[in-house]
């Protein structure tokens, strides 16, 4: 299973695009759709790096997604449709697989994936820093709702 359009446009949607590098909401050197990192070699972004193109961007957005369906697929132990699929590898995206796997989240979704308590466990996810952010409340209430659609 590949991420979605619903998916990788909510991914746009609230990573937003910068061609340049710039600081995250907790000091992290970021550039593109939230990169953190470039592939193949992991090397970390820092803030003198060139800036990237748009093209280059969204070629790196599905390589680099592909990592994290293939997190997303190796913890689920229970069939997901499209959307469901879509919100946890925006989850992930967003958290990381290590975040995903220790998660009652991931525990709910893998013992009933239509448990509707899943979307509290969506909105507790929503500090970065130890700060609550709009962004992420915003951000989990729309991985939740495309969850559930």
């Amino acid at each position: 299973m590949k991420i979605g359009q619903k998916g990788l446009q909510l991914i746009k949607d609230f990573e937003g695009w910068y061609s340049t590098p710039y600081r995250d909401p907790i000091g992290i050197a970021t550039i593109g759709y939230g990169f953190t990192y470039y592939l193949p070699n992991r090397r970390k972004v820092k803030m003198d790096d060139p800036p990237l193109t748009r093209i280059e961007g969204e070629a790196m957005l599905l390589e680099i997604l592909s990592n994290y369906e293939n997190d997303v697929k190796r913890l689920l132990m229970k069939k997901l449709n499209q959307n469901q699929f879509d919100a946890l590898v925006s989850f992930t995206y967003n958290l990381g697989a290590t975040n995903l796997a220790r998660s009652t989240l991931l525990k709910k979704i893998n013992t009933n994936p239509e448990d509707t308590r899943i979307v509290e466990e969506f909105l507790k996810w929503n500090k970065a820093g130890g700060k609550i952010l709009p962004g992420l409340i915003r951000r989990r209430q729309a991985e939740s709702d495309l969850y559930f659609s």
